[in-house]
């Protein structure tokens, strides 16, 4: 039995961790487009600080427009980066039987070997935030990110097999042996694999099904899922496929899951094909919920009113339309540091 347990992401927290874009294929070429990258990061540290301590890595090429643009509250802390998606580049933060903290630091390939990404300082991050915060550091040899897994805080984690098998990121493995690792490093004891994740996800960029865009916990027993209500957008028949399979489901304790849907809004192309437009990536923070705006005041009201009911705290919406067309959403460039009793 494993020593470590990933809380829920419900559970107190002790600060936010987040990484500052620096130039790169991330933020792109045009000025403009460029700057709307950074605002929108800044944006969404700025509004975590409402509700408990944020962190920022900066590269030291981006240090004086992070100090410009950044709520002075931040704590910034310099290191190399390739990119700035810390829910993937980050630690998972666990905790241990006596609360003690713990950061598992799986192994970082660019979401599978892109031939897009970059990867060879960000492969280092979490072991510098683990170090940062003084936590026990449990290397693994999974390549994973942070946003290919969501908890409940008791055991039971959603995966998509499209990521955790995927053979550009682990050729070699099995259900059995990412259920094992996931036992050893997050104190996983039911592992749920869902088939896959949003379609525009399989894209460049693209995570290949990251479960943080598509599913998550909102209490034990309860899973939100992205619900796409239009027949001609791809994932409509992804959503009524794992409503299905999660009904059929039970979690760690046992429990029968209940299912409540969270509409995507009405938007469904882009200048690049089908989006990904989802609610489901977002952060949970102490009091509040930092969520995902598409611009759209019906479904983005609706989906406020959907969050705050599931979690009973206070919703806030940013746009996140500039990070999405990044590849990623709210949830994907921040990673939460839960309270530990040491």
């Amino acid at each position: 039995m494993s020593q470590w347990l990933m809380p829920a992401e419900w559970a107190e927290q002790e600060r936010v961790w987040m990484a500052f874009p620096r130039d790169g294929y991330t933020v792109g070429d045009e000025p403009n487009s460029r700057m709307a990258a950074y605002e929108s990061w800044a944006r969404v540290v700025n509004s975590i600080l409402e509700f408990e301590p944020v962190n920022v890595v900066v590269d030291p090429s981006a240090m004086v427009l992070a100090r410009q643009l950044l709520d002075p509250r931040a704590e910034i802390v310099e290191a190399e980066l390739d990119d700035s998606w810390m829910r993937d580049i980050g630690p998972t933060f666990v905790l241990g039987a006596g609360g003690e903290l713990g950061a598992v630091d799986w192994t970082f390939n660019g979401w599978g070997a892109n031939a897009w990404a970059l990867w060879e300082r960000d492969r280092e991050i979490a072991k510098f935030v683990s170090d940062e915060v003084s936590s026990t550091h449990i290397p693994s040899t999974l390549v994973n990110e942070g946003g290919g897994i969501h908890v409940d805080g008791e055991g039971t984690v959603l995966v998509t097999e499209t990521v955790q098998l995927d053979p550009f990121r682990n050729p070699y493995i099995t259900k059995e042996r990412v259920e094992w690792e996931l036992a050893r490093t997050i104190g996983a004891k039911k592992t749920i694999w869902l088939p896959r994740g949003l379609h525009r996800d399989y894209g460049t960029p693209g995570t290949r099904g990251h479960v943080d865009m598509v599913a998550c916990f909102a209490k034990p027993g309860v899973v939100l899922l992205h619900w796409q209500e239009n027949p001609e957008h791809p994932d409509h028949a992804l959503s009524i496929e794992l409503e299905k399979m999660l009904l059929s489901e039970t979690d760690a304790a046992g429990r029968k899951l209940q299912v409540v849907r969270v509409p995507a809004p009405k938007t469904l192309k882009d200048e690049h094909g089908w989006v990904d437009f989802t609610y489901i990536n977002h952060l949970v923070v102490n009091g509040g919920i930092i969520a995902c705006g598409f611009g759209e005041e019906v479904a983005d009201a609706r989906a406020a009113k959907i969050l705050g009911e599931a979690y009973g705290r206070k919703v806030v919406t940013i746009d996140a339309r500039e990070i999405f067309i990044r590849g990623g959403g709210i949830h994907c460039i921040t990673q939460q540091q839960p309270k530990s009793g040491k």
